[in-house]
């Protein structure tokens, strides 16, 4: 029997929910999710084995022009992304007020792959009938090869979604072992459920000012569990101390939430250490970026 298989790019906006489509449709939690927007900064691949078939997914940072050396890096890994794939997904908000948003449409100028629209947060669209509207003025918009509204959140219409992908694929065999879910080292996961956690328990400019970097990743037999030494770096002084907190207490709910997480991840106790450094504007650092996994290349 022949088997398909094929990379399938996300593209969009900050904010419209691809890290969850990409959960969804993998069926695992790879890309972290939170409801500010530019939580990914990173490729994420995502890889959904199905009978005779094998999509691997790449979730992307929002198209958004982000400033420094980071908001370039983010940039440029989401103009990427659709280098060199079998499909284009560009997931906009449905719920979203106004006219279709046509600034995203600018890294297809130069793809000649076919282009799903994908319609996220359909769920919150009322009355329904606006989806109708809405996606006859995106169909004008670009010649899509499909457009397909779906709630990342509430599963709705992902599965459709998921067939049409596997139809449009070539024939190939699996880029892939059977079991694989991501290309991404276990300790690039770790960082970002650090990450995320950080994201969702600290405000304003600290999330956005945080890096990790797993120091060290063991399996340890007495007591059985996955030991993890993770250092948080941050740009000021005053956010390392808005970090730890008062008497250490807000490391240890970021640590606790994470280990937690990652319990359910591995299946294995884990043990969390977490300390935090301050290295100052590092997300204007080159040298920085690179040590941190963010990779700028010409």
């Amino acid at each position: 029997m022949s088997t398909r298989a094929g990379f399938v790019a996300l593209i969009g906006r900050p904010n419209v929910g691809k890290s969850t489509l990409l959960n969804r449709l993998v069926g695992e939690k790879l890309a972290i999710v939170s409801p500010r927007p530019q939580t990914t900064r990173n490729r994420i691949t995502g890889i959904k084995n199905l009978p005779g078939a094998q999509v691997v997914f790449v979730d992307t940072p929002g198209l958004h022009a982000g400033g420094g050396k980071l908001g370039a890096f983010m940039l440029k890994v989401s103009h990427r992304a659709v280098e060199d794939v079998d499909l284009v997904c560009l997931v906009v908000d449905a719920s979203a007020r106004g006219g279709p948003d046509t600034g995203v449409l600018e890294p297809l100028t130069t793809y000649r792959g076919p282009v799903f629209c994908v319609l996220n947060k359909c769920d919150l669209v009322r009355p329904r009938a606006r989806l109708l509207p809405l996606l006859e003025a995106w169909r004008g918009a670009y010649p899509f090869a499909e457009l397909v509204p779906v709630s990342a959140a509430e599963g709705e219409n992902c599965e459709r979604l998921l067939e049409l992908i596997v139809r449009v694929l070539p024939e190939h065999p699996p880029y892939f072992p059977a079991d694989a879910t991501s290309d991404q080292p276990e300790t690039f996961y770790v960082a970002e459920v650090v990450r995320e956690k950080i994201f969702h328990l600290t405000r304003e400019e600290v999330p956005y000012a945080v890096a990790v970097r797993v120091e060290e990743l063991a399996e340890r037999e007495r007591p059985e569990c996955l030991y993890v030494r993770a250092t948080v770096f941050v740009e000021q002084t005053s956010q390392k101390g808005i970090l730890i907190g008062k008497r250490g207490a807000m490391l240890k709910r970021i640590g606790t939430a994470a280990r937690q997480e990652l319990e359910r991840f591995f299946g294995i106790k884990v043990f969390l250490e977490l300390t935090v450094e301050v290295r100052r504007h590092w997300r204007r650092d080159e040298r920085a970026l690179r040590e941190f996994g963010f990779l700028l290349t010409s």
